[in-house]
């Protein structure tokens, strides 16, 4: 499932994504970071993971294909989760982020107002 977050406002949106994402869910989130992209040019994206946030593969490959696509139309992601998993990948991935001048950040659940803000600077 992936949620609004209220604190979505502008050209920032957050999510939280739980459970296992279907093609479905993915084209409905592509489809709202379009419409913040259309209105506002770039959009600054917040990303809750819970511990059970799964892809299907066909999900995932949409994903990865917008995100391919639209890198120039992207300023910020903040990952916000407890997994080790995604502290290492964002710690990976974004010197490759910065190359194509998107910010990438990653934030423990109980740093979720520090994302926020991190997000809006």
């Amino acid at each position: 499932m992936i949620e609004k977050l209220t604190g979505s406002e502008g050209c920032v949106l957050g999510v939280r994504v739980s459970g296992k994402v279907s093609l479905e869910m993915e084209d409905e989130w592509i489809n709202n970071v379009n419409e913040v992209i259309k209105e506002h040019g770039k959009v600054d994206i917040l990303i809750f993971l819970d511990k059970h946030a799964t892809w299907g593969l066909k999900a995932g490959i949409e994903d990865l294909k917008w995100c391919i696509t639209h890198v120039k139309k992207i300023n910020k992601i903040a990952l916000v989760s407890d997994s080790n998993f995604y502290k290492w990948f964002v710690a990976l991935d974004a010197p490759f982020g910065k190359l194509a001048g998107v910010g990438e950040k990653y934030f423990k659940p109980d740093e979720i107002e520090d994302a926020w803000k991190w997000l809006r600077d």
